[in-house]
This record gives C-alpha cells, structure tokens and sequence, in this order.
C-alpha cells in the first residue's frame, strides 16, 4: 500500500495502519516491507514490541520468512510513549499481546503527527476478537487483513487453530502449535474438540461403563 502521500500539506496530523489477520498471514513481513521503506526514505523510525515476544530474537521484529528488522522489546505500551520521541514513523508488532493503553498510546502519536503501522492478531486461537485489536482497527485510517492459505481445504484462511491442548490466551509458537484454516475447516475442527472433549467428561463421570466396554 502507498499510505506516504497527503492531499493537504498543511494539516501536520498523523494516522494509524492496521494490519491484521490470522497466523502465517504474512502481517509481520508486510509490517517489515513498510517500515524499511519508510528507512530507505530517510525518515525516522522507531519499532517496538512486547517483551514476552521472544520466539526468533529478543531484540529483533523477524517474520516467518526470516526478513527482520531492530526492535526495541518493551513491557508495556506506555513505554512506546516515552521512547517514541522525534519520531517520524512508529512501528509495533504483536499488537495484541500489549494491554488496551495502546490504543491512547497509538492515537497520541498519530495526534502529534506519526504516521503510527500496526501488525497483530485480530482473533485468538478461540475465533475470538483479541486483546485491543478491535479498537485499533475502529479508529484506524487503514485496515489491511491479510489472509493464510488454510492447511486442510487450501481457500483462505483467517483463523489461527491451535493444535495442542493447552488453554492459555498467550501462547507463543509456530506450526507445531498452530495452523491456519478457513471458516470451514475452523468451525469442523472446533467441533471435533468440543465433541471430543464432551466423550471425555462422560467416561470420567461414568468409569464403570468404560470398565465394561473394555
């Protein structure tokens, strides 16, 4: 997207993009193609990410294509605040893994005249909007949802679908832990869980009826 040019040069607001979309969607390499564009031009950059995002590299923002670009990993969104000073562009990955200030914290930026990039998860591995995601979509000027390819049907895909068993929101990993799948295949998958899940429970209520089936 070509997001650099304004019709009226005197207004010296910013603006906010957002992209977003399920896992292995190409968010983070799209985050990178932007951001060293803005670098190439000279302009000043800055990118930030949570600290607990260590899956490549503590310090570096890295896509699962291996392109990657210097971070600074910080524990909070207010901090993107404080060291975000003389900044003509701000970047932030793993959006939703930050707490709801930073969407003020995105906004105060793009009020001072940052133009502000966004990449993040729109959904949790439940299907569910995730964390500030919806909010920073809402008061965005661009929205850009990427898509996967699902694993199972091969259409696209915008769920991320966690394959292990573990409830936790936060989760780091990569495809031994999830897969993308489409609407279809997420909603077949969610029900096999659910079923299978529900055939559990009844044999641990009922242990006397396993016992004799055996």
């Amino acid at each position: 997207m070509f997001l650099e040019n304004t019709v009226n040069h005197d207004e010296q607001f910013g603006w906010i993009e957002v992209i977003c979309g399920s896992m292995f969607s190409g968010k983070t390499e799209e985050l990178i193609r932007r951001l060293k564009r803005a670098q190439f031009a000279k302009q000043r950059v800055e990118i930030f990410k949570p600290l607990i995002d260590t899956r490549y590299n503590e310090e570096m923002v890295v896509s699962h294509d291996a392109n990657e670009i210097r971070s600074t990993p910080v524990p909070a969104a207010a901090n993107i605040r404080l060291l975000a000073d003389d900044c003509d562009v701000v970047g932030i990955d793993e959006a939703q893994f930050f707490d709801d200030e930073i969407v003020t914290v995105c906004n105060d930026l793009a009020n001072r005249g940052v133009r502000v990039v966004v990449a993040g998860l729109d959904m949790d591995f439940k299907g569910n909007p995730f964390g500030p995601m919806p909010a920073l979509m809402a008061t965005a000027e661009y929205v850009t949802k990427v898509h996967a390819v699902c694993t199972r049907t091969g259409n696209l895909a915008n769920y991320s679908f966690r394959k292990s068993n573990n409830d936790k929101l936060v989760l780091l990993g990569e495809t031994d832990e999830y897969e993308p799948l489409s609407r279809a295949a997420f909603y077949k998958a969610m029900l096999r869980e659910k079923i299978s899940k529900m055939d559990v429970e009844a044999e641990e209520v009922n242990p006397s009826k396993k016992a004799a089936n055996e």
